[in-house]
């Protein structure tokens, strides 16, 4: 079959076993991610848009392509396709009165990892309780960091819907965010004084390495554990009750348990942890 003739035909319209099989052992090799079997048509979704994108119609050749340069800059738009973003502003609410009372009780500088930025509703809620508990920030407060870099970027730009904003008062929508006008007004936009105190980076999780500003007050990493096995989530809680101060909390999602008696956090309220040593 000539090039020409190649190009032309269709993506491939299903995933085999042992392609998805390939794609979790990447995905799992580079960002700790396990996929299982349920996630077959979000895989098959999410790739074939890249491989419509580069003119490939095997999902085997786009592997290839990753396995034969494990430096190009394609890994990355593949680990972007395999996240998953679902987020909000002051989403579980109820972790954000407990962050402000943490607050008023430490001394210095108070400081927040937010582990999963995502496109910046989680940091800016965080960054607006702290705005009300301590008042107007100088430095960045908040380093939120997270895997992806297309959310990265849209978190950096602070730009949302107006109907994003739905969860909040009327007081922070106008303390926080500036609306847009004409075409724009559905549309808002974080305020510069409110974007300055955070700081966005990319992280992952897995690396061995983390180049960020430890220790923290507290540390954010909700509905991110769900995603990884057994064996990395004792890895990182070890890891995170490092990059913690005395007396520092660690938050996580709701459907996430991680208090075990041999492990490094206990629970002190609804998803929230301190340090067991610290109970002793």
């Amino acid at each position: 079959m000539n090039n020409a003739a190649e190009r032309s035909l269709p993506i491939q319209d299903t995933l085999t076993e042992s392609e998805l099989a390939r794609i979790s052992a990447l995905i799992y090799q580079r960002a700790g991610i396990v996929l299982n079997g349920q996630k077959k048509d979000m895989v098959y979704n999410r790739l074939s848009r890249r491989l419509r994108e580069l003119g490939m119609h095997r999902f085997n050749d786009y592997m290839s392509l990753l396995e034969a340069d494990h430096g190009t800059s394609e890994w990355q738009i593949f680990i972007n396709a395999m996240t998953t973003n679902l987020t909000s502003f002051f989403r579980e609410a109820y972790h954000f009165p407990l962050l402000a009372k943490h607050a008023q009780t430490r001394r210095g500088m108070y400081n927040v990892w937010c582990a999963a930025a995502s496109t910046g509703e989680e940091p800016l809620s965080i960054a607006i309780t702290l705005e009300e508990t301590l008042g107007p920030g100088i430095t960045p407060r908040v380093i939120a960091t997270d895997i992806d870099t297309d959310v990265l970027s849209k978190a950096r730009n602070g730009v949302y819907r107006l109907s994003d904003l739905d969860n909040l008062t009327e007081q922070q929508k106008k303390n926080g965010f500036l609306r847009g006008t004409g075409s724009h007004k559905d549309k808002v936009k974080a305020k510069k004084s409110l974007l300055s105190t955070i700081h966005y980076k990319r992280l992952n999780l897995i690396d061995p390495q983390w180049d960020i500003p430890a220790p923290f007050d507290a540390i954010f990493c909700r509905n991110v554990m769900i995603y990884f096995d057994k064996e990395t989530q004792e890895q990182l809680m070890q890891r995170f009750a490092k990059m913690l101060k005395p007396g520092g909390i660690l938050f996580v999602g709701h459907s996430e348990h991680f208090g075990t008696s041999n492990g490094p956090f206990r629970l002190r309220g609804q998803s929230v942890y301190g340090l067991a040593e610290e109970n002793q």
